[in-house]
């Protein structure tokens, strides 16, 4: 070989050719390209077409139905009166867009869209994706096939009477409609201060744009935790049940391990995890203050409490956790990383370190790494909103042998309402109000009471801490019920709401099954549970009548409909 011609088509490739030879035909170059020219022209002009018909058919829909809407109304020629029909057809008119405010095209809403945070999120939605149900919503609309029991009762009108209107000093935060936060650059002791309610630095978000934590924070008031008919309650319910979790630290004090839970909105909750199943009872020889605290009870308290129409327990939710990514992995607490451990049966446990039952014997285990649990929405940090804790006169001893003076002395009421702050305001009757809510659950651990100190001894109790309810469904603890029979008082509206729920059209049970379906862990309770509390209504109210047939209609129940009004006049 002494040459090495190149090929006209491969300029780069030498084809060896030895002396002499005569070079080999070359191939002709392919016509596929040329084939298929037509077909991909026709594929492409379709794609445009369709394209540009998609986007142009809305927006001819929407001059159509404005046109459509100006012609017939009246003074349609009227300089702006386009606008205004337009905007009365929107209203009226099936297409999704006419709900969009006028001027926005699609461009603004995908700026929106890409801008609004996970604290701006739709309603959460249940294990069936279906919208959660509030106190004034249809039911029909959330997927219900029957009628809703629970928004019929809120419609009644004991739910919907008007409060006192407030004033400054009954609510708890003074917030400026100009102030504006930014979460990315706030820390909570940063930009929130009790004498001038919340303030921020490097504002860039309006308030109705503030994460549902702090919208909870902000609705506090002298009479309740959140008002009926607040939207943030539901919202922050889904975001205790689906929020990132950003860091988990272990909760001192406390016979029983606690978790606190930060989310990346800033908002923190209170993780209780599962320590007992559904249908497991507390064992009869177990003292009061040696049982488990249950994750379904702070979930089904919260629900009972609204029911109740207290609402003075902060929102609660389930949620399956996720042990390795979403506590070991996030966690800076050594004392709680160490306790991690794998069991024989493969499955991520953990301990943590607490009073009573924190040991590997004790150990609370996934499967294999998921763990049931029930988060409870913060209150505001002390450092902005001070509470006062109260020892409850009807304490339990919490000795195996010693029994409490209430429990000896029948007469123990009448030493109690010359005490303050029970000798006048309503402080007697609010725990007549948590005896009744402790009653119905059997939760016989109500050692102390908490309120807010800003409105002094004319506030409501917050209900903390209820993860001793349910216990018991086959039996119905009358010791809890000793407030009530030994003072023989109740509030006139709760007196109500007790004599609806006994009635077979907003029987108890019913309204609870209905309210727990809308929580991610679903069912919370067992029908043992549920009945038990409509048992446990009859009782309370034939403890009442007996008092009315003892004392007197006037003397027991409490005319308190229109106390917030008398209460707000007085001080004006």
């Amino acid at each position: 070989l002494l040459s090495f011609p190149l090929s006209p088509f491969s300029p780069s490739l030498p084809l060896p050719l030895p002396i002499h030879s005569v070079p080999l035909p070359c191939p002709r170059p392919t016509m596929l390209p040329r084939r298929f020219r037509v077909l991909i022209a026709t594929v492409l002009l379709v794609g445009g077409t369709m394209h540009i018909l998609t986007d142009l058919l809305p927006r001819l829909e929407r001059r159509a139905a404005a046109g459509e809407a100006g012609a017939g109304a009246p003074g349609a020629g009227a300089p702006g009166a386009g606008a205004g029909a337009a905007g009365a057809g929107a209203g009226g008119g099936g297409c999704p867009c006419h709900h969009r405010p006028q001027g926005w095209d699609k461009h603004t809403l995908r700026i929106l869209q890409d801008f609004s945070s996970s604290d701006a999120a739709p309603p959460a939605a249940n294990r069936s994706g279906k919208r959660l149900v509030g106190d004034g919503d249809d039911p029909r609309a959330a997927g219900h096939p029957t009628p809703s029991k629970l928004a019929a009762l809120f419609h009644l009108p004991i739910y919907q009477r008007s409060d006192a209107t407030l004033r400054p000093q009954d609510i708890l935060f003074n917030v400026k409609s100009d102030i504006r936060f930014n979460p990315k650059t706030a820390v909570p002791r940063d930009w929130a201060n009790e004498e001038e309610g919340y303030a921020a630095a490097g504002s860039e978000t309006a308030i109705d744009s503030y994460p549902n934590w702090l919208k909870f924070h902000i609705g506090i008031n002298r009479y309740e935790l959140y008002s009926r008919h607040n939207p943030a309650i539901d919202g922050l319910l889904g975001d205790l049940a689906t929020q990132q979790i950003s860091s988990v630290a272990m909760k001192s004090g406390g016979t029983q391990l606690k978790l606190i839970m930060t989310f990346q909105n800033y908002g923190q909750a209170l993780f209780k995890p599962m320590k007992q199943t559904r249908e497991q009872e507390t064992p009869p020889d177990f003292f009061y203050f040696s049982d488990y605290e249950r994750h379904n009870s702070e979930i089904a308290a919260f629900h009972l409490d609204r029911i109740l129409d207290f609402r003075r327990v902060p929102p609660v939710a389930g949620r399956l956790v996720n042990m390795t990514r979403e506590i070991r992995d996030v966690t800076h607490d050594k004392k709680l990383w160490r306790t991690f451990f794998i069991s024989p049966a493969n499955n991520i446990c953990f301990y943590g370190e607490c009073s009573y039952y924190c040991s590997t014997e004790h150990a609370l285990c996934g499967k294999p790494d998921q763990i049931e649990g029930s988060l409870a929405a913060f209150l505001p940090d002390l450092a902005l909103a001070r509470r006062k804790t109260w020892r409850n006169p009807w304490r339990r001893s919490y000795h195996k042998r010693k029994r409490a003076e209430w429990e000896v002395d029948p007469d123990y009421c009448e030493e109690v309402k010359q005490t303050a702050p029970y000798n006048s305001g309503t402080r007697l009757l609010d725990l007549i109000d948590m005896t009744v809510f402790d009653f119905l659950m059997g939760n016989m651990d109500r050692h102390h009471y908490e309120t807010f100190e800003k409105f002094g001894n004319d506030s409501f109790i917050i209900h903390l801490d209820n993860g001793r309810g349910f216990g018991k469904h086959s039996h119905d603890e009358l010791s809890i019920l000793m407030p009530l029979s030994q003072c023989c008082r109740i509030k006139q509206s709760t007196y109500f709401r007790l004599q609806l729920l006994a009635k077979e059209e907003y029987k108890l049970s019913e309204l609870m099954a209905e309210s727990l379906l809308n929580d991610k862990l679903s069912p919370i309770l067992i029908d043992a549970h549920l009945k038990a509390m409509d048992r446990r209504v009859r009782i309370i109210l034939k403890t009442v009548r007996d008092c009315v047939e003892k004392d007197g209609h006037g003397s027991v129940v409490a005319n308190d409909v229109d106390y917030k009004i008398k209460f707000a006049s007085a001080d004006r």
